[in-house]
């Protein structure tokens, strides 16, 4: 592989993570490139295949991991998976960025297992459930059910915060995201 680091964020659904990933791609000094991950759940409304998520039937999914395609991946909820593609990572480092990732607790565990020292992971939470289950919603892009699923996932997820390098807790946005700079710029400029 090219060299480059990578940073991981994760978070259980609702927490923030994606929003900070997005403040931060928008620093161009950092040099950070979203890996596009690849899942086999439906594709909302608001999502672009290719640029959110490559957007795949279970059965190609499947396959390409049997292959050895994927770095790391998971089923998170039944039949529903979710994984991160060599290819991304390789051509990301290749063209002299930074891999930034946008993972759930897991795979974000997984994947600095591998990645070792060139990763930085991040685990980044609410100030409570009760804020976590608020966020989720507002968001009206979950069923009542899988809102109740999620909440069940983030229970557990948040038991594993103390594996990752650092904690953002995001209760005030501008507080996290000046956090998370800095926390980046200082594990970049390592």
């Amino acid at each position: 592989m090219a060299t480059g680091k990578a940073i991981i964020f994760s978070a259980p659904s609702g927490a923030g993570k994606t929003t900070i990933v997005r403040h931060l791609m928008q620093l161009p000094d950092l040099r950070l490139f979203f890996s596009v991950s690849a899942t086999t759940r439906e594709k909302r409304d608001y999502e672009v295949d290719g640029k959110d998520y490559y957007f795949i039937s279970p059965e190609d999914f499947l396959q390409r991991a049997k292959k050895g395609k994927f770095i790391e991946w998971e089923e998170v909820y039944t039949n529903q998976y979710y994984g991160t593609l060599y290819s991304e990572v390789e051509r990301i480092w290749e063209e002299g960025g930074h891999v930034i990732f946008d993972l759930d607790v897991v795979g974000g565990l997984n994947l600095k297992k591998i990645l070792g020292e060139k990763a930085l992971s991040v685990f980044v939470k609410a100030p409570n459930i009760a804020a976590l289950e608020e966020r989720l919603r507002k968001r009206s892009t979950e069923t009542p059910e899988k809102i109740e699923q999620r909440i069940a996932k983030a229970n557990h997820e948040m038991s594993f915060e103390p594996r990752f390098d650092c904690v953002i807790v995001n209760d005030v946005l501008d507080e996290a995201l000046a956090e998370a700079e800095q926390r980046v710029r200082e594990f970049l400029n390592r």
